[in-house]
């Protein structure tokens, strides 16, 4: 068969995985690409950006580092609902701007306890309230991390840092992750994601904030194309009260196990057992 009835062929199948070129549908798995490959991929993705958008980026692949394994907390005691994280989370990880997706929820909660069937996360009105505090919830990094199970084809996994990815070109968006999830921290492109070029982020790492193709999952990675390089997340940046707290669980001298540690924290659903790397406290 030539190329040409061979593209032909595949017709059907590149249209049932939305936006995906027949290279990208053919690509093999992440894990199964040698360094030269990954490379090769790239540039192609590079090239794909500049003549969709005009923007020039630039896609890294910045890999776990030994000794690592990554946390997050959340001081809930000091969180104002600004939605600052939401916001930063939008423009680092280059999200539909149509939709205005976000990897975090904020949820307004009556003081007393956590109740997400009274939460709110759709205010629109100042912060703080009275009366009320604010519990931002997104990815949880679960270490017995359901979505993972759940994948029929290993487009999902977990990292050695910790760090559960998507391969987005390996996703055949049957959503399976999305139901497993008990956190609906999981995102899926119904359409083309639509980011004006002059907000688009140029700095993208293959595994993380590279602009999704529709028909796929997605989620938060902890921004590993910046923390694996010691920086920190976006979200824990844009934060102006400091109630997020990010580092090497692994590191006796971070700030993360001293949180862990010395606080009383606690993870959500911990009933289910799928041992979050994502954790909560309250300043007593």
């Amino acid at each position: 068969m030539g190329l040409a009835a061979w593209a032909t062929a595949l017709q059907p199948l590149t249209e049932w995985a939305g936006d995906l070129s027949v290279d990208e549908f053919l690509q093999k798995h992440y894990r199964e690409l040698k360094p030269e490959e990954k490379q090769a991929i790239f540039r192609r993705l590079e090239a794909e950006c500049r003549e969709a958008h005009g923007v020039n980026v630039k896609i890294s692949d910045p890999q776990p580092n030994e000794g690592v394994q990554f946390a997050y907390a959340l001081n809930l005691s000091i969180c104002i609902g600004c939605r600052k994280c939401a916001e930063a989370c939008t423009i680092e990880n280059n999200h539909d701007r149509k939709t205005n997706n976000s990897y975090i929820r904020v949820f307004e909660m009556e003081m007393g306890g956590i109740d997400f069937e009274k939460g709110d996360a759709t205010y629109e009105h100042p912060v703080p309230q009275p009366g009320k505090f604010y519990m931002p919830v997104q990815c949880q990094q679960c270490e017995n991390a359901p979505c993972v199970t759940a994948c029929p084809i290993q487009a999902t996994w977990q990292e050695k840092d910790g760090i559960v990815v998507v391969d987005y070109n390996w996703c055949i968006g049957c959503r399976y992750c999305e139901a497993a999830c008990p956190y609906h921290a999981r995102r899926f492109n119904w359409e083309k994601p639509t980011i004006p070029a002059e907000v688009i982020n140029p700095d993208q790492g293959y595994l993380s904030n590279r602009i999704r193709p529709q028909g796929v999952m997605e989620k938060c990675t902890f921004c590993l194309h910046r923390t694996r390089e010691g920086r920190m997340p976006a979200c824990l940046e844009a934060c102006p009260t400091g109630a997020r707290v990010f580092g090497n669980m692994l590191d006796p001298q971070s700030e993360i196990r001293w949180v862990i540690e010395n606080k009383r924290t606690f993870v959500l659903k911990e009933e289910l057992n799928t041992k979050p790397r994502f954790y909560y406290f309250f300043d007593e």
